[in-house]
């Protein structure tokens, strides 16, 4: 659960190493905290040094620190139970910078993203991961009209 002044690493390549939440987007049902696939707006508090030499691409950092921004949350250590039963939990909480128009600042991701990102609506994200938390079962994604027949 991500919550006012909650800090997370950034996977992406956009050159946020960290970042703090400052508040989380569209979150009703919490009570203001945000779980894996909200949106959140952040301050980027370390960033990557700017390359002083002009031969060195200046396009590779996308931020810079104090930079108020958008993300979405990839990874968190609150467990979150999945509707099979099983509980997900990483070592640390994680995020991934956008732009205003809610597309991907960077264009890579480090790290391991939670499956759950891909029913949320953030498909992309998923698909540029180099590896997803164990994925859930069909039989969770869909639903059966034979069980709820009634004859």
């Amino acid at each position: 659960m991500i919550g006012l002044k909650s800090t997370l690493n950034c996977i992406d390549n956009s050159g946020a190493l960290i970042v703090e939440c400052v508040n989380v987007l569209k979150q009703k049902v919490n009570n203001g905290w945000g779980s894996v696939g909200d949106e959140i707006v952040c301050v980027v508090k370390r960033a990557r040094p700017v390359p002083t030499t002009t031969q060195q691409s200046v396009t590779a950092v996308k931020v810079r620190r104090g930079d108020v921004r958008r993300a979405v949350i990839v990874r968190t250590r609150k467990a979150v139970r999945r509707p099979d039963g099983r509980l997900i939990r990483f070592d640390d909480n994680a995020a991934v910078l956008l732009n205003n128009k809610r597309e991907m600042l960077g264009t890579r991701i480090g790290g391991i993203v939670s499956a759950d990102l891909r029913m949320k609506g953030w498909g992309k994200i998923v698909s540029l991961a180099p590896k997803v938390s164990p994925a859930l079962p069909r039989s969770a994604l869909s639903f059966d009209d034979s069980a709820s027949q009634v004859i």
